[in-house]
Order: structure tokens, then C-alpha cells, then sequence
């Protein structure tokens, strides 16, 4: 059997996945994730898509084989969550799951994180050079996942308890494959880095279509890594909303973003609107950030002159509505400038000869004038330009 046809017979393994986690969060009364856990279907559904369509490309089978770790884990936790707030000690079979699931972050950790990057978006590593990190991260992430399941003995679990594993082999193979667990953090996060870099390294030489691609690419990562970043500040500070935007931002770019980017640029659809999606997405994003900023401010200094009261909302509410067109504009011409600046002179110089167009009366001056005007805002290989002669 041709591997090609296995894409759909693990779609379907997935479906079945998805449907017993649906049940098992229903029964656990966890309607919101019932509803989540579904979305999953774009990142299942888009590997094998790409896993038919272009079978040579590995990058289809990693992300089908990330969605069926992420559901796996899904299932795990749903199963076992009933008894992390009780005293009650879960049986050998909901042990091994826990521990099943304690090692599955590995695995969707190194696909995301090392593989993706490395092989993005042909299939193939940069160059030969890039080999020594493919090979460190698989070995990585097999000793992580190996050492986890077998190796260490308990976990944190319920009020300050302890869920011993049941698959530790103890002695001082376990002792070793437990230290191992330990040194892969650190070695990960530094392949990760490495990783990260091939994807820089490889667009600076890329030209044509495969910078395009590699625009979509590197677009959903830095969603992805942005809200992971604003999750652990959140974290980190203790600030609450802070974490869970981050954390939505880091799911949905997961489970929406990543999947959706990766088969634009794979298959081709689409792909040279990349440019106008980072161009929206930068002046939204700083447009958003202003307006709150701008909006807490002012309702802290308004409360501060006339004391806590709605006034002090609808004041920062109209003020905030009134400055956002032009905050807006202000913000995309700062973004045309520093990050399109061929579109921004491009702009300018259509705006300065429409202004002329009205004061020119010389047609043979008018004439060299579009041409110009086309060459310095298209800059063609050749320009040429017909009028039509008058009846």
C-alpha cells in the first residue's frame, strides 16, 4: 500500500479521537473545551490534505501526526482529571495514562519547534550543514519521551500529593534515564533556537515563491511565539488577563494560523497576499496596543480628577473612538515607511502627480510625466505610451 493512502485512515483515527475526548469532557461537565477540542480538525485536516496532495513533502505527516499528539494528550487529561481533585488514587490504568500524556508534550514540542522549522517548506534541510540539529533534535525528543515514561518516578498531583508511575523501571537505569530527562530541557530549547535560526538563514538566500512561502511560515510563528511570550510574562507577573490573551493567541495560532499559512504557501493559493496580511496585521496590532494603553490611562487619570464613576469610562470611551482614525493613519504610514517603503514612496509619488495632473495643460508633458510616474512606482522593464488621437 502506497504510505500516500495512510493520510486518511489517521484522519479517521483522529476523528475517533476527538469524538471519545468530546464524550469524556462532557461527562467531566468541561462544555467549553467540548467546543474547542474540535478546531483541531484545521491542523488534522490540513496535514492530510498536503500529506495526498504532495506525498514527497514531509511537512503534511508532521502536522497530521502533531494533531493526533494533541488530541492524545486531550484525551489523557480528560480522562484523567475526575481525580485530580479528589483523594481517591487513580487506578493502573488511568496512572499509565497520566504518564503517556506527561511525555506527549515532547512529541508535539520537537515537531513544532524542530522539525517544522528545519524542513519548512520543501521538505528538505537547507543545506547539509543544518543535519547535526535534525538528527540532535529527533534524539532529543525520543530521550525526553523515553526518560519521562520510564524514568521518572512521580509527579505533582491533586492537594500536594504524589502520582507515582507506574512504568518506572527504577535502579540505576532509571536514575540515568531521570538525570537524561532533566539535561534535555535546556539542550531542546537550544535546538529549538538553531532551528529557528535555519528558518532566518534560508529566507535571506530565498527568492521568488519560496520567500513567499517562507513569509507565511515565519507570519504564523511569530503569532505563535508572541502569545507564548505574553503567556509566560502573564505568568511570570501575575497578571491574569495578560497570560490568557497570550495563551489564546498561542492555541488559536496553533490550531488556526500554523495549519492555514503552512498549506497557503505549500499549495500555492494565494501566496503573494502574505505581504498585505503582515502589513494589517502590524497596524491593527499597534493599533490595538495604543488604543489600550490610551484607554487605561485616561481612565486612570480621569478617576484621578473627578473619583471612580462611570464618568470616568464614558469620557476615556469617546475620547479612545475619536482617536482612532486618526491614530490609525498615523500608524500605517509609520508601518509603510519603515517596513514597505516602496509602497510608501510608491503612494507619495501617485499623490504628487495627481496633484500635478491638475496644472498640466502640455500633453507631450504629461505624457513623459506618466511615464515617470510608472517607472519610479513600477519600475517596468519598459515603458511605452499610446494616446489615442482625437475625431
Amino acid at each position: 500500500m502506497s504510505v500516500r493512502r495512510l493520510a486518511w485512515p489517521l484522519f479517521g483515527l483522529w476523528v475517533a479521537l476527538t469524538a471519545t475526548a468530546c464524550v469524556l469532557q462532557a461527562r467531566n461537565g468541561d462544555m467549553l473545551e467540548v467546543l474547542i477540542t474540535p478546531a483541531l480538525g484545521v491542523l488534522a485536516g490540513v496535514g492530510a490534505l498536503l500529506w495526498r496532495r504532495r506525498p514527497e513533502n514531509p511537512i503534511g505527516p508532521i502536522l497530521l501526526a502533531l494533531a493526533l499528539a494533541v488530541v492524545a494528550s486531550v484525551v489523557g487529561d480528560a480522562i484523567s482529571s475526575p481525580y485530580e481533585d479528589t483523594a481517591e488514587v487513580p487506578g493502573l490504568a488511568v496512572r499509565v495514562v497520566v504518564w503517556i500524556d506527561e511525555a506527549l508534550i515532547y512529541v508535539w514540542f520537537g515537531l513544532v519547534g524542530v522539525l517544522l522549522p528545519l524542513l519548512f517548506p520543501d521538505g528538505r534541510l537547507p543545506s547539509g550543514r543544518w543535519r547535526p540539529a535534525l538528527w540532535a533534535g529527533v534524539a532529543l525528543m525520543a530521550l525526553a519521551v523515553i526518560g519521562t515514561t520510564f524514568g521518572t518516578d512521580g509527579t505533582d498531583w491533586g492537594e500536594g500529593g504524589t502520582l507515582h508511575n507506574p512504568l518506572a523501571i527504577g535502579g540505576s537505569l532509571g536514575d540515568t534515564l531521570e538525570a537524561a530527562v532533566g539535561v534535555t530541557a535546556p539542550l531542546f530549547g537550544l535546538v529549538v533556537l538553531v532551528a529557528l535560526a535555519s528558518v532566518v538563514a534560508r529566507f535571506r538566500h530565498a527568492r521568488g515563491i519560496e520567500r513567499q512561502q517562507l513569509k507565511w511560515f515565519g507570519y504564523a510563528i511569530g503569532l505563535l511565539l508572541t502569545g507564548l511570550a505574553a503567556a509566560a510574562i502573564g505568568e511570570a507577573t501575575g497578571w491574569g488577563p495578560l497570560g490568557n490573551v497570550g495563551w489564546t493567541v498561542f492555541l488559536a495560532s496553533l490550531i488556526f494560523a500554523m495549519p492555514l499559512s503552512i498549506a497557503v504557501a505549500i499549495l500555492r493559493y494565494h501566496l503573494y497576499d502574505i505581504d498585505l496580511v503582515i502589513r494589517r496585521t502590524l497596524v491593527y496590532g499597534a493599533l490595538t496596543l495604543t488604543l489600550a494603553g490610551a484607554y487605561l490611562g485616561l481612565v486612570l487619570l480621569v478617576g484621578l480628577a473627578v473619583g471612580r464613576s462611570g464618568l470616568a469610562t464614558a469620557v476615556s470611551t469617546l475620547a479612545v473612538a475619536a482617536l482612532f482614525r486618526p491614530l490609525r493613519a498615523r500608524i500605517q504610514g509609520a508601518v509603510d515607511h519603515r517596513f514597505y517603503r516602496r509602497r510608501y514612496d510608491a503612494t507619495r509619488t501617485l499623490e504628487a502627480f495627481g496633484t500635478h495632473l491638475r496644472d498640466e495643460l502640455d500633453l507631450d508633458a504629461l505624457a513623459a510625466d506618466v511615464r515617470a510616474v510608472v517607472r519610479d512606482t513600477l519600475q517596468p522593464a519598459h515603458v511605452s505610451l499610446w494616446l489615442k488621437g482625437g475625431r
